[in-house]
């Protein structure tokens, strides 16, 4: 897809596109897209989590969807009896592909055991998934708010040299992790956060990737808390023109509300994507957060309204706290209700 992005030659304009001509090619596969490809790992317990990630993104998509999901083998049945079970006019807009969890050989046991069980794995799909273009990547605990394709739509706006776009770990100095505690190089002045991303397969597989990341990994392996993020904060420390950042909105976190609301796009326009890090979609420490999941969870495919009228029910059980989520629980469903 970049390949051949120059300059016509003045002698040969009935022969070749413009830069221009291209590049609205480009942007109008983003904007437009017959398929948008999301890739995603699931080991452990993570199966039921994962599935209700696929099933948030199903329910106000576009246009059709292919999910690669690299998991462990016992798990694939799993996947397979609970997208059987959903309806037909869903299921006809999706496809899934299920890989095992692959690593290079003389390292697997390692590379699968950094951080989360074989969270490493996104690390290596440019180089697995070969044949497609672009990815969104999206750990377990993700739950989109609005069609799938409005995010997609930001690969438009990258410029030539962007291969990524994430969103920042923190918005403040005064609570971020990286500025205060981390022993590597890390993206900007307050790192990115990785659970969200954006990824140009194409443009990552024109660059020595994997050699990088080996080199970082057993230059900082014990150095490194959070894995393959921290990996890939080191990786655009030293490439920050690769990354596309975009707002906090697109990755919403609990370290957004959970003493004041610091997310100034979600407060105004809603969350678009609500990322349940922290293991808040399960225990009580944030339950607004928790409270979105279970209604996805137990959604039988009845209506968009009756999914809304259930999030507006877990929420409004809430007791308010200031400095809390519950005190900003409006904005868990004020960009999904746009959407029903």
């Amino acid at each position: 897809m970049d390949e051949g992005l120059g300059e016509c030659r003045q002698d040969d304009k009935d022969n070749c596109s413009s830069f221009s001509d291209l590049e609205q090619d480009y942007n109008s596969n983003f904007l437009y897209p017959s398929w948008v490809h999301v890739g995603v790992v699931a080991c452990g317990d993570r199966q039921p989590e994962t599935t209700v990630a696929v099933k948030a993104i199903m329910v106000t998509a576009r246009s059709p969807v292919y999910f690669h999901i690299f998991t462990e083998d016992n798990l694939k049945v799993l996947f397979q009896q609970e997208f059987d079970s959903w309806p037909d006019d869903l299921v006809n807009k999706m496809q899934f592909q299920l890989y095992s969890i692959t690593y290079p050989p003389e390292k697997f046991d390692e590379w699968k055991k950094v951080f989360k069980t074989c969270a490493t794995q996104r690390l290596f799909m440019p180089i697995i998934l070969k044949n497609v273009d672009s990815l969104l990547y999206i750990d377990t605990d993700i739950l989109l708010m609005r069609p799938v394709q409005d995010i997609w739509a930001h690969f438009a706006k990258f410029n030539s040299s962007q291969l990524a776009a994430v969103a920042p770990e923190h918005e403040s100095p005064n609570a971020g992790w990286y500025n205060r505690f981390a022993r590597h190089p890390y993206f900007g002045k307050l790192g990115i956060n990785s659970g969200v991303m954006l990824m140009n397969l194409t443009r990552i597989r024109q660059f020595p990737w994997l050699q990088h990341i080996d080199e970082y990994f057993d230059t900082y392996r014990y150095n490194i808390s959070w894995g393959d993020q921290d990996l890939l904060n080191i990786l655009f420390h030293h490439y920050p023109e690769f990354v596309y950042i975009f707002d906090c909105s697109w990755n919403y976190r609990p370290d957004h509300c959970m003493y004041m609301s610091v997310c100034r796009p979600a407060e105004l326009y809603g969350i678009s994507v609500l990322h349940g890090n922290r293991g808040v979609l399960h225990n009580q420490n944030q339950p607004a957060f928790k409270s979105v999941y279970n209604a996805f969870n137990k959604y039988k495919f009845d209506g968009l309204l009756n999914l809304l009228k259930a999030m507006k029910v877990n929420l409004s059980k809430l007791k308010f706290e200031e400095g809390r989520c519950e005190s900003v629980k409006d904005l868990f469903y004020k960009q999904f209700q746009h959407h029903v």
